[in-house]
């Protein structure tokens, strides 16, 4: 004889929600991290330094260390509202669950950058979204992170 497996808890619920909101965050912030090592690089390299490929690592891993945590941090401000706006919205449309969740992670992210932007005393803290190009590269990692995290809540039927 089988048994139904028990409804899911309340507890169980929000750490499950809790554990892919962590899975996507570090996801977000460790690509963040990297594409804006990445972008660093290159103008460095477009002045002519060579980057042999074991300093490009060494750089990449010293940055996801150093910088990661710093990013992680302006990430969390930005997603705050903005994924919170995504719950609320996706209740009123849940067909549009998994494109409200990827789309708040990516507009969260993007205005927390700008708004540390605004009240840091260099002209960008992240000097990779200074420019269009490096902001939206940035940003795909929010966005595939943000569908991640919805795409691992979803309600099981």
């Amino acid at each position: 004889m089988q048994h139904p497996l028990p409804a899911p808890t309340p507890r169980h619920h929000w750490t499950r929600h809790l554990s892919a909101l962590l899975l996507a965050w570090v996801l977000a912030a460790a690509w963040g991290s990297v594409v804006q090592t990445q972008f660093n690089l290159q103008a460095l390299v477009s002045l002519g330094l060579t980057m042999p490929a074991g300093l490009r690592a060494e750089t990449t891993w010293q940055d996801l260390i150093g910088f990661g945590p710093v990013y992680s941090g302006i990430l969390a401000a930005g997603w705050l509202p903005a994924l919170g706006v995504a719950a609320f919205l996706a209740r009123r449309w849940p067909a549009w669950r998994s494109s409200l969740f990827a789309a708040a992670a990516g507009l969260g992210m993007m205005a927390a950058v700008r708004a540390v932007d605004a009240v840091a005393p260099m002209p960008a803290f992240i000097d990779a979204t200074r420019g269009l190009p490096g902001l939206l590269a940035m940003a795909v990692g929010a966005v595939l992170a943000g569908w991640v995290y919805a795409g691992l809540t979803r309600m099981k039927p």
